[in-house]
């Protein structure tokens, strides 16, 4: 049976616990010497202290316990180890925008299957969810917590928030209120997952990220239709929300160029944002599976192999 696609259940939200299995969220390939010559696939929880043993050849100098070498007399080394677990939150963008698309599902119903696996995957590791579902007038958060209750509460949000009808579109809000909120609730050592199409991306967003990302894990998931990087074929075509119309004349090329630069652009810019900071960026269109899309990144075969030596 054909699926619908401008909304989803929480049944099928809950099906998702079958896929997530071969997800991983944490940092597997925690450097054996913190040198900082690897690099692991995040930069890990938080790292609570273990104990304190002699200087060895190789061990990062910024790891020096100088108040025992001091008092010793020997060179010692500080020794981490990693929390058993830390909090998951994933923020998702239920704005009006998002309930859109002309191929595949709504943008809105794959951020939440996107959510769902995300939220399996950190449940099956132990890790505490939390998480914030965000639209132009209201913010849905949810304290972090551990266990199956902690998964259905979310995906019960995202069911309501996929079956809720938009707000009218006037403009598209910045998104720095919902970073402001991610930003206030993530404690150090976290995993913050931002689930988008990344319209209202302003200077303060970016600088409120750019907060979050200093001392957390950040997953940026931008998800888009195809209409919005390329237009269709020369024609004259018409759009809807189901409250407005919109005509669109494609004859015309040098509109069409200008509107796939704008897009270009924008993403470039998002792009180059999370290299520098360290973030992982990933894109999921509308007609693409987004079980596809998070195994190639956090699936077994997406973890690089260990260097020797």
């Amino acid at each position: 049976m054909d699926r619908n696609p401008t909304h989803i259940t929480l049944t099928e939200l809950i099906a998702l616990n079958q896929h997530a299995g071969s997800l991983r969220l944490r940092a597997s390939h925690i450097q054996a010497r913190q040198t900082g010559q690897y690099l692991s696939r995040f930069k890990g929880r938080g790292m609570e202290f273990d104990e304190s043993r002699l200087y060895q050849p190789g061990d990062d100098v910024r790891n020096i316990d100088w108040r025992v070498t001091a008092r010793t007399g020997n060179t010692h080394t500080k020794l981490f180890h990693e929390e058993r677990e830390r909090p998951v939150f994933i923020g998702i963008d239920a704005r009006a925008p998002m309930f859109f698309a002309t191929r595949g599902l709504f943008k809105s119903v794959v951020a939440a299957e996107i959510a769902a696996l995300l939220a399996w995957a950190a449940h099956q590791q132990g890790d505490r969810l939390g998480g914030i579902i965000f639209s132009a007038d209201e913010h849905r958060e949810l304290k972090p917590r551990r266990g199956k209750q902690g998964v259905l509460r979310l995906l019960q949000a995202l069911s309501n928030a996929a079956a809720g009808r938009p707000e009218q579109i006037i403009e598209t809000p910045s998104l720095s209120p919902a970073l402001s909120r991610l930003n206030r609730i993530a404690h150090p050592g976290s995993l913050a997952c931002l689930i988008s199409d990344f319209r209202g991306f302003d200077e303060e967003s970016e600088s409120l990220l750019t907060q979050i990302a200093r001392h957390n894990d950040v997953v940026l998931i931008h998800v888009y239709d195809p209409l919005e990087y390329r237009l269709p074929e020369n024609g004259q075509y018409r759009l809807t929300n189901g409250q407005r119309t919109l005509d669109i004349n494609t004859t015309n090329e040098h509109f069409q160029q200008d509107y796939t630069a704008r897009f270009s652009n924008r993403i470039n810019q998002l792009e180059s944002f999370s290299r520098l900071h360290r973030i992982q960026w990933l894109q999921c269109r509308t007609d693409q599976s987004p079980q596809d899309i998070l195994h190639r990144a956090f699936g077994f075969r997406a973890w690089p192999k260990r260097r020797a030596g």
